[in-house]
């Protein structure tokens, strides 16, 4: 095994299984705006109208950060590092030529019309800012000055003016992202993946720096409590008074999410390892000696691409429309 603290647990596949067989790694992230954020749809924020808490029932607006919009720049970093280290060729991303076999290609899924699709083993949904919209977002004027910097060219003023919404920075995000069925080497993968990333959302080469905080690790045998429920669970555990501030203090929501994220476990009637604060601490310290040393990295990215490719010889989409095509 690649992590001595999980060894003999009995948490994850050898290989990667045709079927479901209960065996779920949840990565409890917090995830923080350290930049103006677009968290769009058609030009404007997404949010919805939720209860603020499970308790406090009151009715309000929060920012939310869509699904596809965290698992993408997740696993377009996973691929950044397959290419690096030649572990994937003549693969592209959101089109019709996906690989098919590819550790990308294998965890996070596809679809290709009627070529064929892949389900997901990496399950992400959409996630609720902790504060409402109106204290989260701020209205922007933008201009596009002309190449020596100033707003008039040959002597006139330009007009190109423009708003836009952006989420603020220090605005936080709970959210769970699940793997089914892991592989060792595929929970270090994604886990990988969500540590590296650093930036979602449009206009990402200007902005929309997020630093993803991890604050447990569940291995269980279903799956656990949603993004909303979290996120109200800790708005309720907030103190009153610190609720209504931004930004957040940080220290605070930590120490929420430690009080409710085991409450929050066991009504979910699950059978559960909770690895939190120095277990925690252990185990993300173990998981990046591996993936700041080239020589493991490299090893685990084979050891990804090894079983990603063995399960895609069994069971991918080219051996399904074969083994049909002979009946």
């Amino acid at each position: 095994m690649f992590l001595n603290t999980l060894e003999g647990l009995n948490i994850f596949h050898q290989d990667i299984p045709k079927f479901p067989m209960g065996k779920y790694a949840h990565i409890i992230v917090l995830r923080e705006t350290n930049s103006f954020a677009l968290f769009q749809t058609d030009g404007e924020l997404n949010i919805s109208r939720v209860s603020l808490g499970r308790e406090a029932q009151s009715p309000a607006t929060r920012i939310v950060l869509f699904k596809r919009k965290q698992s993408t720049p997740e696993r377009l970093t996973g691929r950044e590092l397959l290419r690096r280290y030649e572990q994937v060729e003549h693969c592209q991303y959101n089109s019709k030529d996906f690989c098919k076999r590819c550790p990308d290609c294998i965890y996070y899924g596809f679809a290709i019309g009627d070529q064929g699709s892949e389900r997901s083993k990496v399950l992400v949904d959409s996630a609720f800012s902790i504060t409402n919209y109106d204290t989260s977002h701020q209205q922007f004027t933008f201009n596009a000055p002309s190449e020596n910097g100033t707003m008039s060219e040959d002597g006139k003023m330009k007009t190109a003016l423009g708003e836009q919404d952006y989420v603020l920075p220090e605005i936080y995000f709970p959210s769970v992202v699940t793997i089914k069925d892991p592989t060792e080497a595929e929970f270090i993968y994604v886990l990988n993946n969500i540590l590296r990333t650093k930036r979602y959302g449009a206009q990402n080469t200007r902005t929309g720096t997020v630093e993803n905080h991890i604050i447990g690790v569940v291995f269980s045998d279903g799956e656990i409590f949603s993004n909303l429920q979290l996120t109200q669970a800790i708005y309720d555990a907030l103190p009153p008074d610190q609720r209504i501030k931004t930004p957040l203090s940080r220290p605070a929501i930590l120490t929420a999410m430690g009080e409710v994220i085991p409450t929050l476990l066991r009504e979910d009637g699950i059978v559960f390892r909770l690895f939190a604060d120095e277990r925690l601490h252990t185990l993300l310290q173990e998981v990046t000696q591996i993936t700041s040393d080239e020589t493991r990295l490299v090893a685990l990215l084979k050891q990804a691409t090894g079983e990603a490719n063995a399960y895609a010889r069994v069971y991918g989409v080219d051996m399904v429309k074969e083994a049909k095509s002979k009946k």
